[in-house]
């Protein structure tokens, strides 16, 4: 991921996800809510969702809504959001794809989507621990995960969901890949 890119507002890049959200919308691990600010400039309702203080701080300055919490602790709207947000890596949280599918699913009122960025490797697949760098400070350790967009192809079906469309070559801006998952 690249910081630069996380911490400023969303841009063209972003437009494949965006365009997909047509009701509301939970981005889990929000960040700063680049996303979050830009469905509710498009009036589409939105909340952000992440453990990190620094995050709410940030989201706080930018006017988006969100709530800092665990994605798989309980969160507003379960089983009512449109669309529940994967992005920036964040297919990663906890280290284990399927569970963390399996939650935003059980996120979603019928007939929602979970938007999903993929590696850029079609069949990267890797679960381990992983650590945040920062001005040269390693953060603490944490389980993360990468999936490609093969892999996720792979990994949904455990999650009771399926790819039903994923972003073209020209969509896909930045070199950035997505994939929109719909019940299996």
């Amino acid at each position: 991921m690249d910081p630069g890119r996380w911490c400023e507002a969303a841009d063209v890049s972003d437009g494949w996800l965006l365009d997909r959200c047509a009701g509301p919308a939970i981005d889990l691990g929000c960040g700063p809510g680049r996303l979050v600010v830009a469905l509710a400039d498009r009036g589409v309702p939105a909340l952000g969702v992440d453990h990190s203080p620094v995050a709410r701080m940030m989201c706080r300055r930018r006017g988006a809504p969100m709530v800092r919490r665990d994605v798989f602790d309980p969160l507003p709207g379960e089983g009512a959001w449109a669309h529940v947000l994967l992005v920036d890596g964040n297919i990663g949280v906890g280290g284990d794809p399927v569970r963390l599918l399996a939650r935003a699913a059980a996120l979603l009122a019928p007939g929602g989507t979970v938007l999903v960025e993929t590696g850029s490797s079609p069949g990267e697949w890797w679960c381990g621990t992983a650590r945040t760098c920062a001005d040269g400070t390693l953060g603490d350790p944490m389980p993360w995960a990468c999936v490609g967009a093969d892999a996720l192809r792979a990994v949904a079906p455990d999650a009771g969901l399926r790819v039903g469309s994923t972003s073209t070559a020209d969509e896909s801006a930045a070199g950035r890949c997505f994939a929109e998952l719909v019940a299996a």
